[in-house]
């Protein structure tokens, strides 16, 4: 009998099970993960300001690279912007966990059936425990209506000291297709650096292939001499236009609350994630008594919390996707990252005040008029009727 069972191994799971062992050492947490890796290969990261100061003195240990700024490009706005930035590789978060768990991190392991109380893997093994959670991400068709941010990226190695010394975060100066597209690239040393093309589609279909060569394209035409190619990743999130809570809720294991990006967790627009996985870690490592039904009324207003308080944020996506023809997208975005420093941390924060929200839908907009004005009379429209 264990105290806790994580079902899954991504970073919601992973920071849940260091916060728990963190607040309690003798308490008893097992994730079971059906890969090999904790994480996969995966970058995560965040901003200075969207995680809490309190939560950063356990996090901070798993910080691969730390930078005081980075920089967007756009056709007609080149701009650095002075707040910190933070990435995680998924490595860290697995040597940390298999040090911590030791035996309790079971990998290679499928699960088949997951219960308030109990957990059954694939070869038989029944897993019981006071408290269970499910992060293993969305399964089945999303409950709600969305576009996508699908990307690969790339780890290079360069033959010489070239890599940039900040992390570009968005470069749409390369050519638009399959949607918005731009180039993220985040330097490791000055000779290795991660390079991902992204894109911003109404398809979740990734040509590996071509996205891949993108990479390397960009990379020459940035005088980047590339070595090797070290390893790559790659991801496909939803980004959504529309929905309820309850339809996202349904999709939930019975009695069992998921965690993550199943909850929907994650910032709507950006797709980051990092900063809800913390403070779920920290909000269930508070909990005591810790079960499956209290884990299941703390995350469910957690959920319900961010879900419906983010809806700005899916009227924007909507704005972009529906008001704006694909090789254009770029210039809602452009029109952006024209606004106040602060504002555009509130943002990726997801906590912007009322003047923001008027602010960012102010002046000339980037967008046709007329598409816009649709747009905004049908979200009113299912406001008032819902």
């Amino acid at each position: 009998m264990s105290d806790v069972v994580l079902v899954g191994g991504g970073l919601a799971n992973g920071l849940i099970a260091l916060g728990l062992k963190r607040a309690r050492p003798e308490r008893r947490v097992l994730l079971v993960e059906r890969t090999d890796r904790v994480g996969g290969s995966k970058t995560w990261s965040f901003h200075e300001g969207d995680v809490e100061v309190g939560h950063r003195a356990w996090l901070d240990a798993l910080v691969t690279r730390s930078w005081p700024g980075y920089g967007v490009r756009f056709p007609r706005r080149r701009r650095r912007l002075e707040r910190g930035y933070h990435s995680i590789r998924s490595g860290a978060l697995h040597a940390a966990l298999a040090e911590l768990l030791g035996d309790d991190l079971l990998l290679g392991r499928d699960v088949v059936d997951v219960a308030p109380g109990s957990v059954r893997l694939a070869d038989g093994l029944e897993l019981r425990a006071a408290c269970v959670l499910d992060g293993r991400g969305q399964v089945g068709a999303l409950p709600y209506r969305a576009a996508y941010q699908k990307f690969l990226g790339v780890f290079l190695a360069l033959a010489e000291p070239a890599a940039p010394t900040e992390p570009l975060l968005m470069d749409a100066t390369v050519a638009q297709r399959d949607g918005f597209r731009f180039v993220y690239a985040l330097p490791w040393t000055e000779r290795s650096l991660l390079v991902e093309d992204t894109y911003y589609s109404e398809s979740p279909l990734l040509d590996r292939d071509r996205v891949r060569s993108g990479c390397l394209d960009y990379a020459a035409a940035r005088g980047w001499p590339v070595e090797s190619i070290e390893g790559e990743e790659a991801g496909v999130l939803p980004i959504p236009l529309d929905g309820d809570f309850e339809a996202l809720r349904a999709g939930w294991p019975p009695g069992v609350p998921a965690v993550g990006t199943r909850a929907g967790l994650f910032h709507p627009t950006t797709g980051y994630s990092l900063p809800d996985a913390v403070r779920t870690a920290d909000a269930l490592a508070r909990l005591e008594p810790l079960d499956t039904a209290r884990a299941l009324a703390l995350v469910t207003r957690l959920a319900r919390d961010a879900w419906d308080g983010r809806r700005y944020f899916r009227l924007l996506n909507r704005l972009m996707f529906e008001a704006a023809e694909p090789e254009d997208r770029y210039r809602v975005l452009e029109h952006f990252y024209g606004m106040p420093e602060e504002l555009i941390q509130r943002f990726y924060a997801a906590r912007l005040r009322p003047m923001d929200r008027l602010r960012i839908l102010s002046g000339r907009p980037p967008v046709p008029l007329s598409r816009a004005a649709l747009v905004l009379a049908r979200s009113a429209w299912t406001r008032a009727t819902a």
